[in-house]
């Protein structure tokens, strides 16, 4: 068995893997590996310039059993994001080696940090990351459909996002995280910046602020990877109250000014302080949950050096002082 780079001549050879993927999904798919010079250019590039994600396939005598595809994160190229995994009549074997490939051979130029999200339906895949490859749980993420949006007007104001605000922004996000989940979660300044490639990108984004006496209070984005379905993120400063529902027409009134016809999701990110009060309020406008993603995290940690030194003990009570 060999793992090597997928080219645009392994799609005819991994149709069967995918036929079971919608005809949207199919069709990405088929679009990223048709970018031959572009993904060519990004192969080469190190690891901190990388604009596309990269894709690895296993092969056993010329037959396709895996596939794994990677994104870097934007704005942290050590932080890496397994975005796709496929393998063939449910070898779990296949997917472990896949895993392990992408952690030595990305590990090696640096990464530090990968991450997944795995649907909490797919307990075979839950249990392939964290058992077979190391993997930790960390906090999860749902996604709410509005059926049918009705967008008002809303006098709730914001601006676009610049990157002299990205500091700030991630001051805000890093703050809103529970303790417990910091560590593995924290997001540095220059994830919150454009790409240098972002025309090259495999999605578009949007980015607003709002802010008061020169003070950012919120965090907004608006992504979609199709032009059809646009994941709208929220952050607020938990000391400050928002109406959400300004919030939210706002964002709407944002993506029909580019479509007329769009399929808006909110996104919940159950590490934020103010997770509850959103779900809270998007149940009460009966949003449907259609999607919950485990977060899995693998790090990779610096042992520290431990330094040999005498411990005085005191003992009260006592009159005795030993070395």
């Amino acid at each position: 068995m060999i793992i090597r780079r997928l080219t645009c001549f392994d799609y005819p050879k991994i149709k069967k893997l995918i036929s079971y993927l919608s005809n949207d999904e199919n069709d990405k798919f088929e679009g990223d590996i048709s970018e031959v010079p572009l993904g060519f250019v990004n192969a080469l590039l190190p690891i901190n310039l990388k604009f596309k994600s990269e894709s690895f396939v296993l092969i056993d005598n010329d037959d396709i059993l895996g596939l794994i595809t990677i994104n870097y994160t934007r704005g942290n190229h050590l932080k890496v994001k397994i975005t796709r995994l496929i393998f063939k009549e449910n070898n779990y074997e296949i997917g472990k080696k896949l895993v392990e490939f992408v952690f030595q051979k990305i590990g090696a130029k640096g990464a530090s940090t990968f991450v997944v999200m795995v649907d909490e339906s797919h307990d075979e895949l839950f249990d392939l990351f964290v058992n077979g490859c190391g993997f930790r749980q960390c906090s999860s993420e749902t996604l709410w459909k509005i059926e049918n949006p009705q967008i008002q007007k809303t006098a709730f104001r914001w601006r676009y996002a610049q990157n002299s605000d990205a500091k700030a922004i991630s001051e805000l996000f890093n703050s809103e995280i529970t303790p417990i989940y910091r560590p593995s979660l924290l997001r540095s300044e220059k994830e919150f910046r454009p790409p240098f490639f972002c025309g090259f990108s495999d999605e578009y984004k949007n980015r607003y602020v709002a802010e008061e006496c020169g003070k950012i209070l919120g965090y907004f984005s608006i992504t979609t990877s199709d032009n059809s379905n646009f994941i709208c993120d929220i952050t607020t400063n938990s000391g400050y109250e928002f109406e959400y529902s300004d919030i939210i027409n706002k964002l709407l009134n944002e993506i029909a000014k580019r479509n007329k016809v769009f399929y808006p999701l909110i996104k919940q990110k159950k590490y934020h302080k103010s997770s509850e009060n959103l779900e809270d309020y998007l149940k009460s406008q009966n949003y449907t949950p259609i999607q919950t993603m485990h977060i899995l995290v693998k790090d990779f940690y610096k042992e520290v050096p431990q330094e040999s030194s005498d411990w005085k003990v005191f003992v009260f009570e006592e009159n005795k002082v030993s070395n």
